[in-house]
Order: structure tokens, then C-alpha cells, then sequence
């Protein structure tokens, strides 16, 4: 789709797995960009870095000055405690939106999660629930978009269910047959894409995306397509919500603030149903996803075994 002659986006997060993903594609379409960048980054045809933070209110306001629409896609996933949760996903949130008044500028994407639909389960969801409502009040012609689990070359958040099945089992949640929706990078991003021009359907909506598999995957089958996409035949493994919790306690010990498994995300994980609501998904004329998962996974080892990831 090509972008309508002058539009500039400012984007938050653009640093990031899909941030960065979504900054390639929309310099090649023409847009040109406004990115938030904590740290000094290489001149690059169409993108101004604006240098500063979600909690900088010089920045914000530098970013949005001049921009057609804002793309809101910095957030916070993990965090050692309720407060680097509510600094990123609450209190960040707000400082985009009211940043987005003060320029003048009315388009306002944000991107949310699918965590937001189950607010209870975890922090994060909680959040990323109240980001939302801080985007629907904001006057702004807005559009949230939840993705459910996003994977791709680059990902580190997936990185070590690749690492278990290169040793022929998958770790999971208890319930084999709890379900999940996932989305490559790629898909979300042109999913991303297609919401920036103004539309009238498209403004103050809640859209969910996925790789377009019918009811999602089964936790078990997407283990074993983990294990596909790498050529092995894995196991997979249940485990018991105590031990997860006990899991989480121990990468805090070892991996300090930078732990995965989280004693926030083992509600979360646990959950049996993470799919999409399809009554919610973007206009297929408008968007569908290209990328079968199987594939996106094997591609995604590639990229990991590459880059020596693997």
C-alpha cells in the first residue's frame, strides 16, 4: 500500500522486534518517520531519531510536532514489579496520547495485546487493559490493534522454546489442549500498515490479528511445529502450575530482572485459551495474513541458527 504523498508517522518503540520490523516496511512505502530512540542511532534515509523516553515530555512533544499519526507500539512485557509495568504501559501510554493533543495530531494507533482481553490473569494484562481505555477516552481518531503471541527472525521472547526442542522436548503449560493464536512479525506489521490511512470503519475499533488458523493451535501441536521447524521430533511437556512457579523463582535468581519466566506471567501461561475472537479480526480486503506458521517458524531457526543464536 502505498503511503499518501507527505505522511509522517511518529513511532514509539521503534527500536524493538516488531518496532523495528515496522520501520523497514514503512520507510519503504514512502512514509517518512519520527522514531523515539533511548540511544544514539545510525542517519538513515526518511527516519528523524527523536532521542528520549516514554517519560520525557520534551521528547514526546519534539516526536508528535509535525506528525500525520502517531504509532504507539513501545510497551512494556516483563518487568520485576507492578511499577515498570504501570511506568511503561499506563503512565507512558498517557504521555503519548497527551503529547498526540498538544501537536495536533489526530491519528493514533496503538498497539495493544491480546493480554488486555484476560485483564486478571497478570499485570501485564491489567496494563495493557488500562492503556486501552486511556487510547478509547482520549478524543483522538483512534485504532488498537491486539496481537496475540508474535514470533519472527529477531524474536528473543521465543527463543528458548527453539533452544528445549533442539534437545527433543518442548516445556508447556499443564493443559496439552489449551489453545493459542500466533502471528509472524511480517503480518502484524502489514496488518499495522493498513490501518494507518484515515478510514471511517477503522476509527474507535478493536482489532485482533492472527496467522489465520481456524481456532488457533493446541499448545502441544504448536510445540511439535516448533519442533518441525527444525527438523527434530519433540516431546512435548506439561508442567504443573507449582512447579512453574517455582520455575519463575528460580530464573529470577539467575537471571536477575532479566528472567523470562515470570511469577507475573505463570497466571498468564497457564490460561487455557489465548486465541483470537474472529468476530474481531481486520476486514479481509483490507488484511490478511500471508505467512503459514510452519514455514515462519523455519524460517525464524534459520535466522536464529545464522546470527548464532542457536
Amino acid at each position: 500500500m502505498a503511503a499518501p504523498s507527505g505522511k509522517t508517522i511518529a513511532i514509539t518503540g521503534a527500536t524493538g522486534f516488531v518496532g523495528g520490523r515496522m520501520l523497514d516496511l514503512a520507510v519503504r512505502d514512502g512514509y517518512t518517520i519520527r522514531a523515539l530512540t533511548r540511544r544514539k542511532q545510525d542517519d538513515r534515509p526518511g527516519v528523524t531519531w527523536v532521542r528520549g523516553a516514554l517519560d520525557d515530555k520534551n521528547s514526546l512533544a519534539e516526536l508528535c510536532t509535525g506528525a500525520d499519526m502517531i504509532l504507539h507500539i513501545a510497551g512494556v512485557v516483563n518487568a520485576p514489579d507492578r511499577a515498570g509495568f504501570e511506568s511503561g504501559n499506563i503512565a507512558g501510554t498517557l504521555a503519548v496520547v497527551e503529547a498526540a493533543k498538544h501537536a495536533g495530531t489526530r491519528r493514533f494507533i496503538h498497539v495493544s495485546s491480546l493480554a488486555a482481553t484476560q485483564p486478571q490473569l497478570s499485570i501485564y494484562g491489567e496494563t495493557k487493559a488500562k492503556a486501552e481505555k486511556i487510547v478509547a477516552t482520549s478524543g483522538l481518531d483512534w485504532t488498537i490493534l491486539r496481537p496475540p503471541a508474535v514470533y519472527g527472525p529477531g524474536d528473543g521472547e521465543f527463543l528458548d522454546l527453539f533452544k528445549m526442542a533442539r534437545l527433543g522436548f518442548v516445556t508447556m503449560p499443564p493443559d496439552a489442549d489449551g489453545r493459542l493464536s500466533v502471528i509472524h512479525v511480517e503480518d502484524l506489521c502489514h496488518a499495522l500498515l493498513a490501518l494507518l490511512p484515515e478510514q471511517e470503519d477503522l476509527t474507535a475499533q478493536i482489532f485482533e490479528v492472527d496467522d489465520g488458523k481456524p481456532g488457533g493451535w493446541t499448545q502441544a501441536s504448536f510445540a511439535r511445529a516448533i519442533g518441525w521447524a527444525i527438523g527434530k521430533r519433540i516431546s512435548p511437556v506439561g508442567i504443573p502450575k507449582s512447579l512453574l512457579r517455582l520455575g519463575a523463582r528460580a530464573d529470577r535468581l539467575v537471571r536477575r530482572d532479566k528472567a523470562k519466566l515470570t511469577a507475573d506471567r505463570v497466571n498468564y501461561f497457564c490460561h487455557d485459551d489465548w486465541t483470537i475472537d474472529p468476530a474481531k479480526r481486520l476486514p479481509s480486503q483490507l488484511w490478511q495474513a500471508q505467512i503459514e506458521t510452519r514455514e515462519g517458524l523455519k524460517d525464524t531457526a534459520n535466522w536464529y541458527r545464522q546470527n548464532d543464536w542457536l
